[in-house]
């Protein structure tokens, strides 16, 4: 007993020191499985390229990543679970510049604050729209579409995967640099917007390249121009918006890691350090590219710096454009 005794005294003295093994004085972060929740539906762009990076995260975090959908009120549903989260590196969220750069300047009451409830860990990648039409509509340009557009104002319709998403506000961007008057049609997801659009229920729509190309390739949709600043590997002979005469026209949807605030900033480096490493995947950047995204990894200052710069870009696009505030 004297001996067991003496043993706690010794390891008692060095906690205190500092000289016990991380591994003796605390679990090796992360020792269970980590959940990724994905503030939006099963099947989505955002869902699909987010399980290409946490399998390839899994890996290196040697524990596996349980994703877990939480689609609804423009992603805010989802946001609010990752908050309430405790903040201790097993949950984790994907976030975009939905919601946390343009839900910041679209919603009265947003039910979380981007600064004080959510720590960055980095950006993923980075995406791009294309404007698409049904496959047998008559309209066959940027040019036929807003010039039909202005022939029945407020009678053509598009449609997007829910209120403040980059297909509603690249909508809103298109329709006022072009000068148009046309219905937003919001919907519980990309794919039930797209089924709408095939089926000739509205007329176009601002699709990620992830949702729309696979269509394209197929024959489904029309592509009419990317929303890029230059042309899409993918699809070299669509031209830009602006090319096809919307100067000035450009969005970018971004999306990246995100989790409750307080998260110790070891694990917040642990995690970017995993993104890092999975974003510089050879197969990674072949999955991301498959779908037409971009590895685009940064830091979580970096990250921060981004999501500022654009809900601030956002914000007076909103202002701009006249789109009345929600609640």
């Amino acid at each position: 007993m004297r001996t067991v005794s003496m043993f706690k005294n010794i390891a008692i003295i060095a906690m205190s020191l500092g000289m016990v093994p991380a591994a003796f004085a605390q679990d090796q972060y992360p020792d269970k499985p980590i959940k990724f929740v994905v503030p939006s539906a099963a099947g989505g762009s955002p869902d699909v390229l987010s399980r290409v990076i946490a399998n390839a995260m899994s890996k290196n975090l040697e524990q596996s990543m349980v994703v877990e959908n939480k689609p609804g009120a423009a992603g805010n549903i989802g946001i609010v679970q990752l908050m309430k989260a405790p903040a201790n590196g097993y949950t984790i969220g994907y976030g975009n510049i939905n919601t946390l750069s343009v839900n910041q300047a679209l919603f009265n009451h947003l039910p979380y604050n981007v600064d004080k409830d959510l720590a960055p860990i980095g950006q993923m990648f980075s995406i791009y729209n294309v404007l698409i039409v049904p496959a047998d509509s008559p309209v066959k340009t940027v040019a036929d579409l807003v010039a039909k557009a202005k022939q029945n104002p407020g009678k053509l319709s598009y449609g997007a995967s829910g209120v403040g998403t980059t297909g509603h506000m690249g909508g809103e961007l298109f329709a006022n640099l072009a000068k148009i008057d046309a219905l937003f049609v919001p919907y519980n997801s990309g794919p039930a917007a797209m089924q709408d659009l095939i089926g000739g229920r509205i007329d176009y729509m601002f699709s990620n390249s992830s949702e729309a190309i696979p269509l394209i390739q197929a024959g489904k949709v029309r592509p009419l121009g990317v929303s890029s600043s230059k042309r899409l590997t993918l699809l070299p002979d669509v031209p830009t918006v602006a090319e096809a005469g919307i100067k000035g026209y450009e969005t970018v949807s971004w999306g990246g890691l995100v989790a409750p605030a307080g998260t110790p900033a070891d694990v917040i480096a642990t995690l970017s350090k995993s993104l890092e490493q999975a974003l510089q995947d050879a197969d990674v950047k072949k999955s991301l590219a498959t779908f037409g995204a971009d590895a685009s990894y940064s830091t979580p200052t970096d990250f921060k710096v981004l999501i500022d710069s654009e809900a601030k870009k956002w914000a007076a696009i909103i202002k701009d454009a006249g789109i009345a505030k929600l609640d």
